[in-house]
């Protein structure tokens, strides 16, 4: 079997923040061991590049009954972990500025810290993090290039790089995160960390350790809006 063992994430859910904590904080060894793979609604741009090679990106936008379940359900999760939720309002969301500037800031070895400022400035603090100011503030408070993460959505060589990413969503039949890959055994949603990490059993293997991924031609949408997953 080919030891492909990812974490499918994205910077907009908030369930993702929590796995992210649950991984960084109580199991920092896997975190580090996994492939973290951003994931996201993508814009016009994105979604050209995903036609150029026949993927499709499928969302659904959620009712608003989930949406009042979600701002219930997340605020019990976080409660529980001793955190409080500032909810953050999208109003003309581009999903590709925090998400690629994580892959900008990833090529330095820097994407988990980076996330963790990203979900904090999101979550705990309300910001919006498709503001390029936002990213900015973030870089330079890193140490990083403020402008370059600011204007990571611009650059067209990390476009392609997010592309890739969510060509390997598409392929992998990623319909919502968090989402964890172990082999060819598929763990979807928050509450499914558990049994992700119970089926490891400690064979976590370093990136730098892994074969090829595998070729295929599979074609399958996700919806970004569930209870277990993204909200």
């Amino acid at each position: 079997m080919i030891p492909r063992q990812l974490f499918y994430f994205s910077l907009r859910s908030p369930y993702s923040w929590l796995a992210h904590r649950e991984l960084t904080l109580r199991h920092p060894e896997v975190a580090q061991a996994l492939e973290w793979v951003p994931y996201w609604e993508p814009d016009a741009w994105s979604e050209r590049l995903l036609a150029e090679t026949g993927h499709t990106f499928v969302y659904t936008a959620m009712s608003r009954a989930k949406h009042f379940y979600i701002l219930a359900d997340v605020r019990r999760l976080a409660a529980a972990r001793g955190l409080k939720v500032t909810w953050p309002v999208d109003r003309t969301p581009v999903w590709e500025v925090p998400h690629l500037a994580y892959l900008a800031v990833e090529r330095l070895g820097r994407g988990a810290e980076f996330a963790d400022r990203v979900y904090a400035a999101r979550w705990l603090e309300g910001r919006d993090i498709c503001d390029r100011d936002t990213m900015a503030a973030i870089g330079k408070d890193m140490g990083l290039d403020p402008a370059g993460l600011a204007g990571a959505a611009d650059d067209a060589g990390l476009r392609e790089e997010g592309a890739r990413a969510l060509r390997r969503a598409v392929d992998d039949g990623v319909f919502g995160v968090p989402y964890f890959i172990d082999g060819y055994d598929k763990y979807w949603g928050l509450d499914r960390l558990d049994a992700f990490l119970s089926g490891l059993g400690g064979r976590a293997v370093a990136p730098a350790e892994r074969l090829p991924e595998p070729e295929t031609d599979a074609r399958a949408g996700g919806d970004l809006d569930h209870g277990g997953g993204c909200g």
